[in-house]
């Protein structure tokens, strides 16, 4: 949707009506904490209250995504450590739907999926992450981590690679990743 036929106070929550969740699992990724995700995520939303409408639309998703970046970054380093999630917080995101053994099954594959993820370098497991759960193009996950469309590119295909590699054995994988 275009500013151009928006109010700014309906461009804004167009905005949060979109990116607020994405966003805000994206924060959480860097500070470990849902209630510290929410906290950078107004922060990015206010500055978007703030900033010149003609400065930001047009390439408004990666416009918020690196401001979310840099604030939950800031956050993490005055705070000095990030939490991962407990056992307990993981075990609420489970569906209650599934039989026992699937949600075992579920809960396993998740882990080692996790367990891989977080083996890779932190730059392939961002653009890994943006490009597949956030849906961001790689010309907007370069505006958001800093890197040329190319680095973008490697660090996605050398992720894919190495995600293929540890978990071909363990998982039935054959032309998923």
């Amino acid at each position: 949707m275009s500013s151009e036929n928006l109010t700014r106070t309906e461009w804004v929550r167009d905005a949060m009506a979109r990116y607020e969740t994405p966003l805000i699992r994206y924060a959480q990724r860097f500070t470990g904490s849902l209630e510290t995700a929410q906290d950078v995520v107004q922060d990015t939303f206010f500055k978007l209250c703030v900033a010149e409408q003609a400065q930001v639309d047009g390439h408004l998703a990666p416009w918020l995504y690196r401001v979310c970046r840099n604030r939950a970054l800031d956050v993490v380093k005055k705070e000095q450590r990030m939490r991962p999630l407990s056992d307990v917080e993981m075990a609420t995101q489970a569906s209650t739907a599934a039989p026992p053994n699937v949600v075992a099954e579920n809960e396993e594959t998740g882990a080692m999926i996790q367990a891989a993820m977080k083996a890779l370098p932190d730059a392939q497991e961002e653009a890994f992450r943006l490009k597949f759960q956030d849906r961001l193009s790689y010309k907007e996950i370069g505006d958001v981590t800093g890197q040329t469309t190319n680095q973008v590119r490697y660090h996605i295909h050398s992720a894919l690679k190495t995600l293929r590699e540890k978990l071909r054995g363990q998982l039935n994988l054959a032309t998923e990743l």
